[in-house]
């Protein structure tokens, strides 16, 4: 039997995005999203003591659930924040564990506007980190989310320059408050199947972001984020239930790979 994998998937992948303070809360939750049909899980480690942030738990945790595993660990850390260099040692520790993609920011060693770090030198040390990850057996997600519209070629040149750099999977989160701006993410993420070569996730926050989030992973993403449990209501920002995603999936028999082959 093949190994599950966040690659070579024929759909795609229904993805908890989680996070705990203990690794018995973080073991619960992914054992409650894979009855609940997941196929993946992402764990964000930011609320997790860095004491607990071990290569043994780790190995925990996914020995518990058999899923392909993501680990994150964003400037939201409750004890590191924005020591970009001290995080990176847990996301290590859990590619030493097995976790088959780790998330590698894209404006890491950089802070920037649009999440995509522009100077040389922070360039050059993501491409370090992305090839000694590689070197150990991951593969790497580059993430960046932005709260502002951008048109489909601003999208598809963010993810060419994060796809230079080494990355596996390209991801952006990007805003969409209007009908236009819908619309126009819906044709981007369109545009990004056609004209990528590697998997990626585009994503949207804001006031029309929800029919995209159900829309995504129908028109080329390759990964859905989702939650456990319905979440307290922002009209801005939402994630679907592993439950609502997969019932969703099941009920749409599509995908717009099988229109262009």
């Amino acid at each position: 039997m093949l190994k599950k994998s966040f690659f070579n998937r024929q759909a795609p992948a229904i993805t908890l995005l989680t996070n705990g303070a203990s690794i018995r809360d973080l073991i619960a939750a992914a054992r409650s999203a894979q009855f609940d049909g997941a196929d993946a899980i992402a764990i964000e480690l930011g609320l997790l003591p860095p004491e607990e942030r071990t290569q043994a738990n780790f190995e925990h945790i996914m020995n518990e659930v058999r899923l392909p595993f993501m680990f994150v660990l964003y400037r939201n850390d409750q004890w590191l924040k924005d020591d970009d260099d001290a995080r990176q040692k847990y996301l290590l520790e859990a590619v030493k564990a097995g976790a088959e993609v780790v998330d590698v920011m894209g404006d890491l060693y950089q802070p920037s506007k649009y999440e995509l770090a522009t100077d040389p030198a922070a360039i050059r040390k993501q491409k370090r980190l992305i090839k000694k990850i590689h070197d150990m057996g991951g593969k790497v997600i580059m993430s960046s989310h932005m709260s502002e519209f951008r048109t489909g070629e601003e999208i598809l040149a963010h993810m060419l320059e994060q796809k230079s750099r080494g990355a596996d999977i390209l991801k952006l989160v990007t805003t969409c408050n209007t009908e236009e701006e819908l619309n126009a993410q819906i044709a981007a993420t369109m545009m990004l199947n056609r004209k990528l070569d590697v998997p990626f996730v585009h994503l949207c926050n804001g006031k029309w972001a929800r029919l995209h989030r159900y829309l995504s992973p129908v028109l080329g993403s390759s990964i859905a984020f989702a939650t456990a449990g319905f979440q307290t209501p922002n009209p801005l920002f939402f994630q679907p239930t592993v439950k609502a995603f997969k019932g969703y999936l099941a009920n749409m028999p599509w995908h717009i790979d099988e229109v262009q082959q």
